[in-house]
């Protein structure tokens, strides 16, 4: 009975009339062929799945991409060939005829392709040069992957050859598919991958392997290391001297002190890598770790000198090994490499996983209620005689596939679960190009098949005491709202949560002659309010948003809670955070708004874990899953039985703490332990409690610590091998007493906030949430905005916008278009100590000038400019400040200028509680003239009021910089072209909609603006030569002369303590 159980689990056949949406996808599918269309039109005939071997060549024509099929020559290939141009934004497109005269003996082979990266001087394609199986799912047929190595390949000729010739060198040494002989047979040999310790049946085993040396390994590679990817067996470990064994440490030199400084404090590379002649990102695959030299630095004289401080110290290393990069073009390049390295590590660490067959991302419930749906569709439509018969599946039926796959005919991007495809945003292009077979959807969580035996009393013709049961934990992490531990907390507008996890669980058992299928469905996720936890201590307390209101926070968790049951049934909710203490705010404001709801389908449960289980006696857990047995017998579990549905999930647990980490992943393996034992006893195996750890314990204990740990890597991006020098692990802190706690708490301080902010704007960029401007924002500001905050602002800007139209406009006076701009607070001034965001709008009429106060949602002061009046528009540069790269960047330090005649057709007009509001600029008696600067400026200077009453003050104010003037003007500022994208309820993007939405910076942004004003002007008769100038508003040499000693010494200070440059 038991070699028959491990037999491998192949479903029936299906019978001829079968639903077609009822049986896997091919394994080796047809080819697919040209002529498809972009995005939703599909061919009449199953599509193919994702090609499993891709074969790359670079061509003076462009990259060129077909499948690869094991065993067969490349000569023989009759694949059709899809061409990428050269260059940034290279064009995909599928060839009509072959290429004459590539050379595809010398392509390199890949298995499968992430996505597109387009930077600031070139465009990257995402390539999967080595994977990992990590076991079947209940078929051989249905293996799953984990991405174990990523390369990114340049578009540009000579790079995508230097790249695509390092990696077949590397598949010629480390047995790959590219250049193997065509005869080799078998797929597992051409792979040469890390497939396990096979069973005495042919079937890999779950297996761990320990070290088979004491070395300590680096697992995380720094920016500059690359893994070595030869041996599948042994974890990663870069061989760099900074990643070296103990016995290598003791004889480190201080070069190495010096090396391993500037890569933890310094966010440049090291001055000899920047002057090398190679090219880092290109030469990835070529360069040996550790061969790189320490620029010459008197590293002995610096360490040992006793008169400086460990500051100091550091100081004196990182300016003469890492310094910052002295051109633009230098910085682009760095930032363009980080950029790059960072998105390959995030695919490439562990946690990535995919399929070639069949759809990951969905549970077993959740696939078969599809399938379900679309039959009880298709009777539907047959009654009514208005089924089309292409879309005819098989009747319905007791009888059931338990790895049903719905909708088998569409392509597997079509059929994935959207929020766990990770790499959507980047596969766009494919997409759009209709290149269905070369998409290939990543997930992001955790997969482990494993197997135990357990006792039985023999029944029926069963033999043996024990019977096998085959155990799978798949978590699925969504992409939406993603992010780090403290850079992504609560819910976003859309009401998405940080950090949501699905974990199901699968169990398989044979009994009696019948297979018995068993899953169970937990989730985990952010608590649904606006709040934050800032990470600048090591345990921030964390806050509500006191921006958002109850009403705010009411729409958002109601949203969110209505969603979850909608796809999970009626929702129990665990909070196991703190009722007191820091956690306390939040926490009980999560009770008091579920209370609010009042749904008949949430139910909550707040459970203090802390004080519960004081002690680490998590034990006690049990006495949380008595108060919910009742819950558990109602939510039941999904149960196939020799093909046949014998209960559904009715309802989902929703555990959480403030981090969703360690509590919460003690609590859903306690809960999914007490499930199992459940499962285990609907078919008379119980497990025995006599004290002794069994076989199952065992297994369940470790299958659970490491979902626990992939989860914890993911949110809490844990650098337990990164972030802890190994000068450190082995406990010798000398080192001339560098290392001592002043500098291992910079070091923190840097990994904490720095590197993680640097990290998660490139999971936004890799997502597709925000735009290259997130790293300019980085680099200025050492950290980057919540896209959700951006979405948030770009809303309450439309309806500043819209308020401001329903308040100023005469009835009939036709809207043409509306702008939110950064300018001055006063008229008649470019630069000044006071800037707001004005709203600007346009109508067929007049220009309106209008100061809003955001808070109060109302207008507080608005200037009335007809379009005869306006005699010049200038465009052009405006710099305000010198300091940061991103602030000096011509194309986004835009703006424009608007000069009208001061007459009483305008007209000003102040909010107030008084009948009169309006201002008479043209007989407002003049102010006194402004002092005389250095700038060629006019500064708005504050006129003393003569009028005694508020009002009168207020009024006096406003008119004294342009009173008794022959001409008016009024700068304005573009803002930060950064088109943060939301989703829609499909998993497409959608864009703030605005009046430059394609607008790339804000120099194409400003153009729009004033040939929108131009236009007008021109179509009610105001048109003159000289109307339009092009000059700069505030030039750079204006700006620095206008930045203060004070501004430059305190920006100085802040680069220094975070950037060590």
């Amino acid at each position: 009975m038991k070699r028959l159980f491990t037999r491998p689990f192949v479903p029936k056949p299906a019978a001829a009339n079968s639903a077609p949406d009822a049986s896997p996808a091919p394994a080796n599918p047809a080819a697919h062929h040209v002529g498809l269309q972009p995005k939703d039109i599909l061919p009449p005939v199953p599509h193919p799945c994702p090609y499993e071997h891709i074969s790359l060549l670079a061509t003076p024509e462009g990259l060129l991409m077909r499948p690869r099929h094991p065993g067969r020559p490349q000569s023989e290939e009759e694949e059709t060939e899809v061409k990428i141009d050269w260059g940034k934004g290279g064009k995909v497109q599928t060839l009509a005829s072959k290429v004459p005269g590539a050379q595809w003996d010398e392509s390199a082979v890949v298995y499968g392709i992430v996505g597109f990266l387009e930077l600031y001087s070139a465009s990257y394609l995402l390539v999967v040069s080595s994977r990992t199986p990590i076991g079947d799912f209940f078929d051989p047929r249905h293996t799953v992957y984990g991405v174990k190595g990523v390369t990114a390949i340049p578009l540009e000729e000579e790079r995508a050859q230097a790249v695509l010739a390092a990696l077949v060198a590397r598949n010629k040494v480390d047995r790959r598919t590219s250049l193997l002989p065509p005869e080799v047979p078998q797929e597992e040999d051409l792979d040469g991958e890390a497939t396990g310790v096979t069973a005495s049946d042919g079937r890999a085993s779950p297996r761990v392997k320990f070290a088979e040396e004491l070395d300590i390994k680096m697992v995380s590679p720094r920016p500059e290391q690359t893994f070595d990817l030869a041996d599948g067996d042994r974890p990663p470990s870069p061989s760099s001297s900074t990643a070296s064994t103990p016995s290598s440490i003791v004889s480190t030199n201080s070069e190495t002190v010096v090396k391993t400084l500037a890569n933890r404090l310094s966010f440049w590379s090291l001055a000899s890598r920047r002057n090398s002649k190679h090219n880092s990102i290109d030469h990835v695959l070529m360069e040996q770790p550790g061969t790189e030299e320490v620029d010459p630095v008197n590293a002995p004289s610096i360490i040992k000198d006793p008169s400086k401080e460990p500051e100091e110290v550091i100081e004196s290393i990182i300016a003469a090994s890492a310094p910052a990069p002295d051109t633009a073009e230098q910085r682009h390049s760095e930032l363009e490499e980080k950029i790059v390295r960072e998105c390959v590590r995030e695919f490439s660490r562990g946690g990535m996983y995919f399929t070639y067959t069949f759809d990951m991302t969905r549970s077993l419930q959740h696939k078969h209620e599809l399938v379900s749906a679309a039959k009880s569709k298709t009777v539907l439509l047959d009654k009514l005689d208005a089924l089309d018969e292409s879309q005819r599946l098989g009747p319905a039926t007791e009888k059931v596939d338990v790895l049903v796959e719905p909708s088998a005919a569409l392509p597997l991007w079509r059929r994935v679960d959207r929020r766990f495809w990770w790499n959507e945003w980047l596969s766009k292009p494919l997409i759009d190009a209709g290149l269905h077979s070369y998409v290939m959807p990543i997930m992001q969580g955790f997969f482990q098949v494993s197997s135990f035996q357990i006792e039985r009393e023999p029944v029926a013709d069963e033999e043996g005491d024990s019977v096998a049961v085959e155990y799978v934990v798949i978590s699925r992490r969504s992409r939406d709202r993603a992010g780090l531990r403290y850079q992504r907390r609560g819910i976003d507008d859309d009401s998405n949560v940080a950090n949501f996890v699905e974990t199901e669980t699968i169990m398989r058992v044979e009994r009696e002659g019948f297979a018995n299928v068993f899953a169970h469905v937990q989730v985990r996720g952010s608590i649904p309010l606006y709040w934050n936890q800032q990470g600048a201590g090591l345990k921030p307390a964390p806050q509500l948003d006191p921006d958002r209101t109850h009403d705010q926070n009411s729409r958002a968790i109601s949203r969110h809670l209505s969603r979850v049951t909608a796809a999970y049934g009626p929702l129990t909710i665990v909070n196991l955070a703190e009722l007191h203490g820091k956690e306390g705010q939040v926490t009980n404001a999560f009770g008091d708004y579920v209370s609010e709801l009042a749904s008949e389908d949430v139910r909550y449960h707040a459970y203090d874990f802390h004080a519960e289980t004081r002690g680490m006696k998590y034990e006690n857990i049990s006495n949380l899953i008595d108060k919910l047995e009742r819950t558990f017998e109602s939510q039941g579990y999904f149960w196939i039985s020799s093909d046949r549905i014998m209960s559904q999930q009715k309802g989902v647990f929703r555990v959480n703490c403030i981090d969703c980490l360690d509590r919460t992943n003690v609590v859903e393996s306690a809960f999914a332990r007490h499930v199992l034992n459940r499962q285990l006893g609907a078919v008379a195996l119980l497990n025995q409690e006599d004290g002794r750890r069994t076989e199952m314990d065992v297994v369940f204990n470790d299958v659970w610590a490491n979902n626990g740990d992939a989860i914890s890597r993911f949110i809490a991006l844990l650098r337990a091998a990164a972030d802890v020098s190994p000068l450190c692990r082995t406990g010798k802190r000398d080192l001339a007493g560098m290392l001592n706690d002043g500098v291992n708490s910079l070091a923190r301080m840097y990994t904490s906030t720095f590197a993680d902010w640097f990290s998660q704007a490139v999971i936004d960029f890799m997502l597709g949430t925000r735009t290259t401007s997130v790293f300019s924002e980085f680099l200025n500001k050492l950290q980057s905005t919540d896209p959700r905050d951006l979405i948030r602002i770009s809303k309450i800007r439309a309806d500043a916008i819209a308020t401001c139209v329903s308040r100023v406009l005469s009835e009939g006076e036709r809207l043409l278009s509306g702008w939110t701009l950064f300018a001055p607070e006063q008229l008649n001034a470019k630069v000044g100590d006071k800037f707001e965001e004005k709203v600007l709008l346009l109508s067929v009429k007049a220009l309106y000038i209008i100061s809003y106060d955001y808070t109060l949602e109302k207008v507080k002061i608005y200037t009335r400019v007809p379009l005869g009046e306006i005699v010049g528009i200038t465009k052009g540069v405006y710099i305000l400040s010198p300091l940061e790269e991103a602030s000096r960047d011509p194309l986004q330090n835009a703006g424009f200028v608007v000069t009208w005649n001061n007459s009483d057709r305008q007209d000003t007009r102040v909010a107030s509680y008084s009948i009169r509001n309006s201002l008479d600029f043209a007989n407002t008696p003049p102010s006194p003239p402004p002092r005389k600067t250095g700038s060629r400026f006019s500064i708005a200077l504050p006129r003393r009021p003569t009028l005694p009453m508020a009002l009168s003050r207020v009024l006096a104010e406003t008119a004294g910089p342009t009173a008794g003037q022959e001409t008016i003007f009024a700068a304005f500022k573009a803002l930060p072209v950064d088109p943060a994208r939301a989703r829609r309820e499909t998993g497409s993007f959608i864009q703030s909609q605005d009046d430059y939405t394609t607008a790339q910076n804000c120099k194409e942004a400003v153009d729009l603006i004033v040939n929108a004003i131009q236009q007008a002007c021109k179509d009610l008769g105001n048109e003159h030569q000289g109307l339009l100038e092009e000059a700069d508003v505030v030039s750079l040499a204006d700006a620095q002369r206008m930045t203060s000693v004070y501004a430059k010494m305190e920006y100085g200070v802040k680069r220094l303590l975070w950037l060590g440059s």
